[in-house]
């Protein structure tokens, strides 16, 4: 999390605050996190909120926990955020994150959107970074075991056999194995968009569209109108 400050933490003017949420999940290793930001002398908040009974109360059984999950942890991010007096929330989705998220809307959710590297949240009062929106999930796994970070993996929803994102990533484990680097092929098309290749009215005014009279000239009367 950023909040307003004068020190210098990298490139950036800003004032860190590293949190966790303790989602109340069994087996949680609750130690190992602020053990470690204790011994690196990283300023840290961890919050406990028993999320998991609610999202194992009222998930039907069957139906996949992220969505509420997911609300429900960035809601209470969202909360100690302003309690500690941030202006942002920074999260650690990678590359990979973000194309899944948008092959999750694309193939279930019927729209062409992901997760941006930078928005402002619902209420307008808060900056949402991801930092590492560019990198791939291999390039964090290399970088985190060079480090010997500790790796608190999420036994909610790895609990759960065929989600729809597991899914997803394999199809684009697969893709990228038949064509290496066509996953950052497919993250430079997000950054490459043309509404007036799409079909949105919202974006762009195809009914409004109209023919420029000299690309024709004297056959301008000839060219056919749709009705």
């Amino acid at each position: 999390m950023f909040s307003p400050g004068i020190w210098w933490h990298g490139l950036l003017p800003v004032e860190l605050l590293a949190c966790n949420l303790d989602q109340g999940q069994p087996g949680f290793p609750a130690t190992v996190l602020p053990e470690f930001l204790e011994k690196m002398g990283v300023l840290h908040r961890i919050e406990y909120q028993d999320t998991y009974s609610i999202v194992m109360d009222k998930v039907p059984q069957g139906r996949t926990f992220c969505a509420l999950c997911s609300r429900l942890r960035h809601g209470n991010l969202y909360r100690i955020a302003r309690e500690e007096g941030c202006s942002a929330v920074v999260l650690g989705h990678h590359r990979d994150d973000i194309l899944e998220t948008f092959f999750m809307n694309l193939f279930h959710g019927g729209r062409l959107a992901t997760m941006p590297p930078k928005l402002v949240n619902e209420e307008g009062d808060l900056f949402l970074y991801r930092q590492l929106a560019h990198v791939a999930e291999a390039d964090c796994e290399k970088f985190a075991t060079a480090m010997d970070y500790p790796i608190i993996p999420c036994d909610l929803c790895g609990s759960q056999d065929g989600l729809q994102r597991q899914q997803v990533k394999q199809i684009l484990d697969q893709w990228e194995k038949n064509a290496p680097g066509r996953r950052q092929v497919m993250f430079r098309a997000l950054m490459n968009a043309r509404a007036s290749h799409l079909l949105d009215l919202k974006l762009f005014d195809f009914v409004g569209l109209s023919l420029s009279k000299g690309e024709f000239g004297a056959n301008w009367a000839e060219i056919p109108q749709f009705r």
